[in-house]
């Protein structure tokens, strides 16, 4: 009960103004058992028109006031509910978008969705009719204690049957959390493969994977059916054994009561207000238990949220040179992927000069790209330093960092927005003159020209709509925009027309004339002509720097 009622807990004004509310509902439902009594022993003993009247008259007041003082408790419990799944919706996309890259990359996107998916579970059960219903379950000892007034025994009787339901409520809560979590594992499986089929379309046709996605959909989907065939019994168990409860307690409330009235220990008109005060009591539990699987939700969706929330987060704050000449050296510089037994590379020791030229070489998977994503602060390293003007990259402000590199990667990715935005994302405050320039030295300008809107035309699915060739001009446009003093190109000529691979080598000779610090990361010995270094990342553990000559003779 704590997780739906934890935005009511960290405000305690209207915490306090529920509870009056809620206690005045409940005072104010005690009228109805009461006007019962009163009609069986006074009108219908004495046949006082005037005394069913008057009894008529308060008892519609109270219903009136019961329900005034429910609607408004109701309006009351909306907001802290609202405000506390908006946080969570914005702090947990914040998080998506700050936590630290090495963590990500070991979260598969399925999970990333459930996590954002699971507000909607806690955005339901601090929802204000949830939140009202368990507000109303401590005042079942209001009821309780009008029916042990009115006959302990019938007391006794309708405390065991709240003790049960409400033993029975708990357990089925616990009961549900495992098969809930397996069934949200299974939701994960479901989300990738969804998202691979309508993805990875092409792949799916051209090497007939078809039958390999529908095998492993089949697997899911009886996967699922039979866990929500389990949750299903055992939610339509728990309505059942409720249901039975409430009907059972009447039977034995009437049952004792009628042989108290026979004995005359009790009169008619109490036993049958003390029979609706029992069901008054026990309603509450009742719906309680109802929400057990809700609940159960919640709480996991809530655990997985708060152990995201506890994930390392990019650094924001850092000092901030005065200006960055394009300076960079390695201090024993390694990485190691987690888990695994080998490092990529370690003893990595090299000093690059402002306006320094160096290519990097290396096999798939030797590392290059983990370089470069270490460079520009992607990826922390395991051991060693990188230094910026002899300053570590670690203590260094990420926000200003990333405004002195220009960075074109291997796999060229955009934000949601128009093409005006993405290319102005790193440098908002860019002008005009230089994002047109940057646009026409990355030949991109026949392309904006030929687009519906523009540089107000919205990149939606790019990797899908635009070809490799464009997305990388763009990147390009994007780094140029920057105007780093160090540029770090990762395969720049892969996906390139002849045009393209030009440009390229036309942009490396503008930035070396501009005494730019280049780190290019190529299998074209043509593009590397001309650096005077080379990192050889094949070397394993240690890279080795060669001469250009070496590498061209190689």
């Amino acid at each position: 009960m704590i997780g739906p009622l934890r935005p009511l807990l960290s405000n305690p004004v209207i915490a306090v103004e529920l509870l009056i509310a809620s206690l005045f509902a409940n005072l104010l439902a005690l009228a109805s058992p009461a006007f019962v009594i009163q009609v069986l022993n006074r009108y219908v003993s004495y046949g006082v028109d005037a005394t069913l009247a008057t009894l008529v008259g308060g008892v519609v007041l109270a219903i009136g006031l019961e329900y005034g003082f429910r609607r408004i408790r109701l309006g009351i419990a909306a907001a802290p509910g609202e405000h506390h799944a908006g946080r969570l919706a914005i702090g947990a996309f914040g998080l998506l978008t700050t936590a630290k890259t090495a963590i990500m990359d070991r979260m598969s996107p399925g999970q990333r969705r459930e996590i954002l998916h699971g507000i909607e579970s806690i955005d339901t059960a601090t929802g204000p009719l949830h939140t009202t219903v368990l507000l109303d379950v401590p005042f079942c000892v209001l009821f309780l204690g009008a029916v042990w007034l009115l006959n302990p025994t019938l007391g006794l009787i309708t405390l065991f049957f709240m003790g049960l339901v409400l033993l029975f409520g708990v357990v089925a809560q616990r009961q549900l959390r495992h098969p809930i979590r397996e069934m949200t594992e299974a939701a994960f499986v479901g989300a990738s493969l969804v998202g691979i089929a309508n993805r990875e379309t092409d792949t799916v046709r051209a090497f007939d994977g078809n039958e390999l996605m529908i095998r492993a959909w089949k697997r899911h989907r009886r996967t699922l059916q039979d866990l929500r065939r389990h949750i299903t019994l055992r939610r339509g168990t728990a309505q059942a054994i409720t249901a039975s409860a409430q009907v059972l307690m009447s039977v034995v409330v009437i049952t004792t009561g009628a042989v108290l009235v026979v004995g005359g220990r009790l009169d008619v008109g109490i036993l049958i207000g003390a029979n609706i005060l029992a069901a008054r009591a026990l309603g509450p539990i009742i719906r309680f238990t109802q929400l057990a699987e809700l609940l159960a939700k919640a709480g996991q969706a809530d655990q997985r949220i708060q152990q995201f929330a506890r994930l390392s987060v990019t650094r924001e704050g850092g000092t901030t040179p005065e200006h960055y000449r394009g300076g960079l050296a390695f201090r024993d510089l390694g990485y190691a992927w987690p888990n695994s037994v080998t490092p990529l590379f370690e003893s990595l020791t090299l000093n690059l000069s402002p306006g320094s030229r160096l290519g990097v070489v290396g096999a798939n998977g030797a590392g290059k790209t983990t370089l470069a994503r270490l460079i520009v602060g992607l990826l922390e390293p395991s051991r060693g330093q990188i230094l910026a003007d002899g300053v570590d990259l670690r203590q260094i402000a990420p926000t200003w960092w990333r405004r002195q590199y220009s960075w074109l990667p291997q796999e060229p990715a955009f934000l949601n927005g128009t093409i005006r935005e993405n290319l102005l994302a790193a440098n908002p405050e860019i002008d005009d003159v230089t994002l047109n320039q940057a646009i026409v030295t990355a030949g991109l300008d026949t392309f904006i020209d030929q687009s519906p809107q523009g540089l107000d035309t919205s990149l939606i699915a790019p990797e899908k709509v635009l070809p490799l060739g464009i997305r990388r001009r763009l990147a390009l446009a994007r780094a140029l925009i920057v105007g780093g003093s160090l540029v770090v190109l990762d395969e720049p000529m892969d996906g390139l027309d002849p045009s393209g691979r030009q440009i390229v080598h036309t942009v490396i000779q503008s930035l070396s004339n501009q005494d730019a610090t280049l780190i290019v990361f190529s299998h074209d010995p043509i593009l590397l002509r001309g650096f005077g270094q080379i990192l050889d990342l094949n070397r394993k553990p240690v890279p080795s720097l060669l001469a250009n000559e070496v590498v061209a003779v190689s």
